[in-house]
């Protein structure tokens, strides 16, 4: 069941598709009839016979079918909304003499009300709320306040409501927004611009702050004089012009919007607020008149027939999170994981930051290290390279203000990482890096450039400096960035971003012939970014990093590379640590690290960091929770 409202009136509404739809038959206008006189102010289903109803003399009230109290919490509330959380009932308002946002849990069957929590006072004078499931169930709250202030709040997870509900982002909103709407199934925002039109927004809390127009007032739309409230339907929104008196129906097309029909709102004099709910004869319409504070019934005859929508993916939470970078805006960009070789506890993850240099974190994501070498782009590790006198690990970063290889030394025991030398590359603008350690013990980097040109190097030492030789050359059609390689199975894997994932012989004598691993389309979306391999005792999986879809999809690190499954990776409420999204790099180990790590970990860069918003950073995943989600052997 589900429940969204509006200020005022703030009907809430049953929930309406599980996806996008498309109209069947001609849509005929509602006949209006009189349906209550009741003294709230907002009315709507909760569950059978009983209704929500809110009023800023009476508070927040439960209602049977006959509009009498079945319990009710005292006070003056203005904007109200609900979902439905187990067994009981979240229920959102705002407090007009606290000023502050509360949120409730209603039992429907005791009618029993728990005391509220309530969000901290904000700097803004708060207009509407609207509730918003997302794929996990996480529930969220959106704020739309005055001076297009707005605010989207984590404040269930887990079936719980949060006892103190976290701020997860700020969203520039219009300046007139007074109301919002949440379509659970598409993940969309609707927020009013009264003077302006109505917006479509993404409301899930790794998305990108955008927003496209779903109808605007005259001359730029059809709309004849103001926006107000409005409630998403299958496939599309409804509309109310209180103005005009007219009521507007929507069809989402694509990422646009197409109005499908528009209905005088007669007998009404001042048509105010809207609820609708889906039965199959079409959708009921409420509509409040507030001329007299008459709630008004009819039926819109419009049965949409649904169409599919994406698969919902699995979501494994994050059981850490990195400090964020020391650079602001997109910085961080790929991780690598050194392994200690005596203390896994001593380990540490690199992390390039693509606009200052490098980030060394430990198991706990804390920094311990920052190098300021330049803008390094990606970072790869191997153990065991002979350095003058001493044995350490090298780490290899590609570095993006000279177009050469930066190198670095890692102390095996202490974790130390140093600089090590430069190695020039005549590539233009060099980009992605990956290294390959060959069954001889000799290093290769395979450092890539936009254009598609490969540069395979051998690596060895020069006093206490680390050198480059040019061994291989080789090219794709467009540009490229991830690699890794399988040392054991002497194969890499190169990612085209928007074509495919490749996969090749590593040995530099050999030629560079290209075999299809996955191509974009289907569980890819381009563009691929980071490609990390996992190796088991027994199974070894290659990890790919799907941008456009924000997910990560793995597949049999071997021949014929059977896809495995996709996932996302979403919060964690429990931890404070936000999902991820719009990933570039990614690196993961089958090592036992400890803790939650024992079957070893992945490490994501995360392009936009939340609760709080912050400089980007990196998550670690428990591999053990990636190989439940997803049946791996």
């Amino acid at each position: 069941m589900r429940f969204n409202c509006k200020p005022c009136l703030l009907p809430l509404l049953i929930s309406l598709s599980a996806g996008h739809a498309q109209a069947a038959t001609p849509v005929t206008a509602p006949t209006l009839k009189p349906w209550s006189t009741t003294k709230a102010q907002a009315l709507g289903w909760l569950a059978g016979d009983q209704r929500l109803a809110v009023s800023k003399r009476e508070g927040v009230l439960l209602l049977d079918a006959q509009g009498k109290t079945l319990s009710h919490v005292p006070g003056a509330f203005a904007s109200l909304d609900s979902r439905a959380l187990g067994d009981q009932v979240l229920v959102a308002s705002h407090d007009e003499k606290k000023q502050q946002v509360a949120l409730f849990s209603l039992n429907p069957q005791s009618h029993e009300w728990l005391a509220p929590v309530y969000l901290p006072r904000r700097d803004y004078a708060v207009n509407g709320v609207c509730l918003y499931r997302d794929e996990a169930s996480n529930i969220y709250l959106f704020t739309v306040g005055e001076e297009g202030k707005g605010e989207q709040w984590l404040v269930a997870a887990d079936r719980k409501r949060l006892n103190q509900p976290r701020l997860v982002r700020s969203l520039p909103l219009p300046p007139e927004a007074g109301l919002c709407q949440v379509d659970d199934a598409a993940h969309q925002l609707f927020v009013n611009e009264q003077k302006v039109g109505w917006w479509a927004y993404p409301a899930h809390a790794e998305a990108q702050a955008s927003r496209v127009p779903v109808a605007m007032i005259e001359p730029f739309g059809e709309v004849k004089q103001a926006a107000g409230a409005m409630v998403p339907v299958p496939g599309g929104m409804l509309g109310l012009d209180p103005k005009a008196g007219e009521l507007h129906l929507y069809q989402q097309q694509g990422k646009g919007w197409s109005p499908v029909a528009r209905f005088p709102l007669k007998p009404l004099v001042e048509p105010e607020h809207l609820a609708v709910r889906q039965t199959p004869q079409g959708l009921d319409v409420w509509v409040q008149d507030a001329d007299n504070n008459q709630l008004f019934e009819g039926r819109l005859s419009w049965n949409p027939v649904p169409v599919s929508v994406p698969p919902v993916l699995p979501v494994v939470k994050p059981s850490v999170q990195t400090d964020p970078v020391v650079s602001q805006g997109d910085a961080a960009d790929d991780p690598a994981i050194w392994l200690h070789p005596h203390d896994p506890a001593l380990s540490r993850v690199l992390g390039t930051n693509k606009k200052n240099g490098l980030e060394v974190y430990d198991l706990q994501g804390r920094r311990v290290q920052h190098l300021e070498v330049g803008r390094l782009n990606n970072v790869d590790v191997r153990p065991d390279f002979k350095l003058g006198t001493r044995t350490v690990d090298l780490a290899v970063a590609t570095n993006r203000d000279h177009n050469s290889l930066s190198v670095f030394s890692i102390d095996r025991a202490t974790g130390e990482v140093r600089a090590a030398g430069e190695v020039p590359t005549p590539l233009k603008d060099i980009y992605g890096l990956c290294l390959f350690k060959a069954p001889t013990g000799e290093i290769y980097s395979f450092a890539n450039d936009k254009d598609g040109t490969f540069l395979q190097h051998r690596l060895s030492a020069k006093g206490e400096q680390v050198q480059g030789e040019l061994v291989r050359q080789f090219k794709v059609a467009t540009q490229p960035e991830g690699c890794v390689a399988d040392d054991t199975h002497q194969r890499l894997f190169i990612g085209e971003e928007d074509v495919a994932v490749w996969a090749l012989d590593a040995r530099p004598e050999q030629p560079a012939a290209l075999s299809s691993v996955i191509n974009v389309g289907g569980p890819v979306h381009d563009d691929i970014e980071g490609l990390a391999l996992y190796q088991g005792e027994k199974n070894s999986y290659l990890v790919i990093s799907s941008q456009g879809n924000d997910s990560y999809v793995v597949l049999d690190a071997q021949p014929p590379y059977a896809l495995r499954g996709a996932f996302r990776v979403g919060v964690n409420a429990e931890a404070g640590i936000d999902g991820a999204s719009e990933t570039d790099g990614l690196e993961v180990t089958s090592a036992n690290l400890g803790g939650p790590f024992t079957q070893g970990m992945l490490v994501v860069q995360d392009g936009r960091k939340r609760m709080p918003e912050h400089s980007q950073n990196y998550k670690y995943i428990p591999w053990a929770d990636v190989a439940k989600t997803l049946n791996l052997p």
